[in-house]
């Protein structure tokens, strides 16, 4: 009966699903001969869904990303949290 409590995190689980997406819009940019960090800036601060290609479905998928949840996941990413 003294077995650990499992410690589970939904934040761990939101923060890989946005880091996977933004992996995949930066590809696609890039495959698509964009500067992809420009782009992703232009967007994150807009929030105007044009930036971001349409190949590979890259719009789409990051206009499922709440913009506050990308910068949260960006900042911690940076800081190392």
């Amino acid at each position: 009966m003294n077995e650990p409590t499992a410690v589970f995190s939904i934040y761990k689980d939101k923060d890989r699903e946005i880091k996977a997406i933004l992996t995949d819009v930066y590809n696609a940019l890039k495959e698509k001969g964009y500067n992809p960090i420009n782009q992703l800036v232009g967007y994150i601060l807009s929030e105007d869904p044009t930036y971001i290609t349409t190949y590979q479905n890259a719009r789409a998928q990051i206009r499922k990303l709440d913009r506050d949840d990308l910068l949260q996941v960006l900042l911690r990413s940076y800081l190392g949290e």
